[in-house]
């Protein structure tokens, strides 16, 4: 273990994302501070390293405060403030500065141009060298205590002193419980992002289908999202499904993730959608309807559609009787799938739940139950739907940490 004096100016609890940002910003600004991050395992940065599928999705490309909170289920208000502080253009520009360009994608999120998560992992391992920030691996905090001038950790490894402390670990159950000893409110978490687990014929047999626009309601809820929605091996996912899980993550947990879903897979309502079949019957009268695909859907998602419909695959639009149009019409906008249970993403597990949001000061980021203490990051009950979100939150609230502290 290397030596190194226990008495800190600054402690960071927390090797991740929030925890360097927030090193990095504030040793930067003020040299003379000892600051080290204390790191539970032998390597830090590791949610870094697998987001996005290992390339990193930084930030997501909305310049705008308030179009920008509405990506956060919990935070939406509180965040409005810090996002006026430092914002996504902020966040490209601190990275641009350090040698690092970041490129827009089509669904709106940035990653570095290099497309590889290591380049954001060396930035951030290269600039705590430059700025002398010390990183303690292997130093799993036990304990935390208030002193009449800081904080005592107690650590695996050693004892250490620092006169102001930031916790950046993001849901880490064990911390939690520390800061609950302290007097926090932890609010209990739940997951937040997760595709849904859906067993029915209508999907089954054809995973990796998009359907490229559809709105989604959870039943007798008011639970409700629009986009993409994938067809996986175990059920859905894409955003439709991953903003509903994020949003609704408190009132899913209480169903226990039993619960339907109505999809309307045309965005059109049922009137619509049966006066274009009407039409469709006439012009395509000789066609068989299980080939002709309309309304700009995927053809196996069709095919099963149409046959659900009590329609068979040699059937032509000019036999459909009444009832089978208005099956398809019920297919086709308001399909009704039973959801029996969650999937999670393993490595880029987000949960709603942490630190109660009412005991933070959002223009410094600090307790307001015990001075010097502050939070930046998941570890507090802000989290967002995915597509770069959670990673500006990490951002923001570690900069104005910074500058609260530089102060």
């Amino acid at each position: 273990m290397e030596n190194f004096n226990t008495d800190l100016d600054i402690a960071i609890i927390g090797g991740g994302a929030a925890g360097f940002f927030a090193a990095i910003n504030i040793a930067e600004q003020n040299p003379n501070l000892t600051i080290a991050i204390l790191e539970r395992g032998k390597t830090g940065l590791q949610k870094v390293k697998i987001s996005g599928g290992g390339r990193c999705n930084v930030t997501h490309a909305e310049f705008i405060p308030s179009e920008l909170v509405t990506n956060y289920p919990r935070g939406e208000k509180e965040l409005l403030g810090p996002f006026h502080t430092f914002m996504t253009g902020d966040t490209i520009a601190w990275f641009e500065e350090r040698g690092i360009e970041l490129k827009i994608e089509e669904d709106g999120r940035m990653f570095p141009v290099s497309n590889s998560s290591q380049t954001i992992i060396d930035c951030f391992i290269n600039e705590a060298k430059k700025h002398h920030v010390k990183v303690l691996y292997n130093h799993s905090v036990k304990s935390i205590s208030t002193e009449a001038y800081g904080f005592t950790l107690k650590t695996n490894q050693e004892d250490i002193f620092c006169k102001k402390l930031i916790i950046a670990t993001g849901s880490n159950p064990k911390i939690w419980n520390l800061l609950s000893d302290l007097g926090h409110t932890i609010v209990a978490p739940v997951p937040s992002l997760f595709t849904f687990d859906i067993k029915d014929e209508r999907i089954k047999d054809i995973p990796g289908v998009v359907a490229k626009d559809v709105e989604v309601k959870v039943l007798e809820t008011d639970l409700e999202s629009e986009g993409p929605l994938l067809v996986t091996h175990v059920g859905m996912s894409a955003p439709a499904i991953l903003k509903l899980s994020a949003f609704g993550a408190v009132e899913l947990a209480r169903l226990d993730y039993n619960f339907k879903i109505a999809i309307n897979f045309i965005c059109h309502d049922g009137e619509q959608c049966m006066d274009a079949l009407k039409t469709i019957k006439q012009d395509f009268a000789k066609k068989t309807v299980s080939n002709s695909t309309q309304f700009n859907l995927p053809k196996r998602l069709w095919k099963k559609l149409v046959i659900a419909s009590n329609i068979n695959e040699t059937e032509r639009w000019a036999d459909l009787n009444k009832n089978q149009l208005e099956a398809l019409v019920d297919q086709l906008t308001n399909a009704v799938f039973k959801v029996t249970g969650k999937s999670t993403f393993k490595e880029e597990f987000v949960t709603a739940g942490g630190i109660d949001l009412k005991e933070i000061n959002f223009k410094t980021f600090e307790s307001k139950r015990i001075p010097n203490l502050y939070f930046a990051g998941e570890v507090i009950n802000v989290d967002a739907v995915t597509g770069g979100f959670n990673f500006q939150n990490a951002w923001t609230s570690a900069y104005i940490v910074s500058q609260s502290i530089n102060s």
